[in-house]
């Protein structure tokens, strides 16, 4: 399933042909919402955000239309002239004068206002999104510290969206390596500097898979592997997916283990329980 990054980048697609533009049709598949089709058409989006893995697009008049993609969801994006061809079930459609956006087999959509939409039951839950929120580092640091957060587990911690929503499996890894740190570390064992580097590690590699469409992986180490034709898979992330290779840092061989269910791949001697 995408992840924060990803979502952001979905969102900025859409943003890049629908806001500021008015929309010519609304189209929803769904009878809840059909009531808003008149009632959009001839309105200016706004903007188009994610918070976490919700994208939400802003109309002038305050409505936003929530939608999440789920498994199977999918937004496609071309000009207004041209239909996708796909097989999946359509669920949304706004169209310009000039594009159309079509939204494909997501199930969770629904219609808020800016006023309201912090108390839809999926937003209410979500902590900052570290990319559209303007998270800082400090910013990070402090939450650290907070009592709700500061004495779990960072294996468990990193994949609660009420921390900070958008991280996923694959993150979760590269952030624990690129801070040294094992998923079993709690914030409250850290010193100062430690804590530092984990708020680094959780903007850094937020922000790095956000601006290189998923990779997060450090070019040093990407850079020969893709000079010699390796294949995107090997080079994409530090340790993620690597089990069995060896460590670019070190050489040691990367190890999987399964975390809160969920697989977790990390360097035995680049990462330690406490620094």
């Amino acid at each position: 399933m995408p992840e924060g990054p990803e979502i952001r980048r979905s969102a900025d697609r859409l943003g890049k042909i629908l806001a500021g533009h008015r929309l010519d049709d609304v189209w929803f598949a769904f009878d809840e919402l059909k009531i808003f089709e008149a009632v959009l058409a001839g309105q200016r989006v706004m903007r188009v955000d994610n918070w976490g893995k919700a994208l939400l697009t802003r109309f002038e008049d305050g409505h936003v239309l929530y939608s999440h993609n789920q498994l199977y969801g999918v937004w496609k994006i071309a000009r207004r002239s041209h239909t996708p061809d796909t097989s999946r079930s359509l669920r949304v459609k706004l169209t310009t004068s000039t594009h159309a956006a079509w939204l494909y087999s997501a199930s969770d959509i629904s219609m808020w206002h800016i006023d309201t939409i912090g108390t839809h039951p999926f937003i209410a839950r979500l902590g900052p999104d570290l990319l559209t929120h303007d998270v800082s580092i400090r910013d990070i640091e402090r939450r650290l510290l907070d009592p709700l957060f500061k004495h779990r587990r960072l294996g468990v911690l990193l994949l609660d969206q009420g921390f900070y929503a958008g991280i996923g499996n694959y993150l979760r890894s590269e952030i624990l390596f690129f801070a040294g740190l094992l998923p079993d570390v709690r914030p409250s064992e850290l010193d100062d500097a430690s804590r530092q580097r984990l708020a680094c590690s959780i903007h850094g590699t937020v922000h790095r898979a956000y601006a290189l469409a998923g990779v997060t992986n450090i070019e040093p180490w990407r850079q020969l592997m893709q000079e010699e034709g390796a294949s995107r898979q090997r080079w994409r992330h530090a340790v993620f997916s690597r089990a069995g290779e060896p460590c670019f840092a070190c050489g040691t061989m990367i190890e999987r283990h399964n975390v809160a269910s969920r697989r977790l791949y990390l360097c035995p001697q680049c990462q330690r329980r406490s620094l």
